[in-house]
């Protein structure tokens, strides 16, 4: 696991409370699908980015990073590991304050780009079963 219980909490509790869950559509058989909700129980806003731009939880969809009109503040990706590494730089581009890759999503080149960047990063973890936990 990258990322300490220290920076868990901190992009939980600090880090702001917008954020852009990548992979997140209306499949509810998807486990982006139920951590966004979990998110929003817990306060967050969350932003849906997938191609097909969709309206979930009643929130309006992007279909990138770069389409949303507003600052957000972690972007949880839930893409599988080979496209991982890409959003990473796209949250780094688009000014995220944190960077949250989902349990089985794993790029450690794209760990250390990013937190060179300046940005808090977890990897291989899961909001949904951490933020309960605090």
């Amino acid at each position: 696991m990258y990322g300490t219980q220290d920076t868990v909490r901190e992009i939980l509790t600090e880090s702001g409370d917008t954020w852009a869950v990548v992979g997140l559509s209306r499949n509810e058989a998807r486990a982006a699908y139920g951590v966004a909700a979990v998110l929003q129980r817990f306060g967050k806003r969350i932003v849906p980015v997938h191609p097909k731009a969709e309206t979930v939880h009643g929130e309006q969809g992007y279909a990138s990073l770069a389409d949303i009109p507003f600052p957000v503040d972690v972007v949880d990706v839930f893409v599988n590991s080979e496209q991982a590494g890409a959003v990473a730089d796209q949250a780094v581009a688009a000014g995220a304050g944190a960077v949250w890759f989902q349990l089985g999503v794993v790029d450690e080149a794209a760990y250390e780009r990013t937190r060179a960047a300046g940005l808090e990063m977890v990897m291989d973890r899961c909001p949904a079963i951490e933020i309960p936990r605090l």
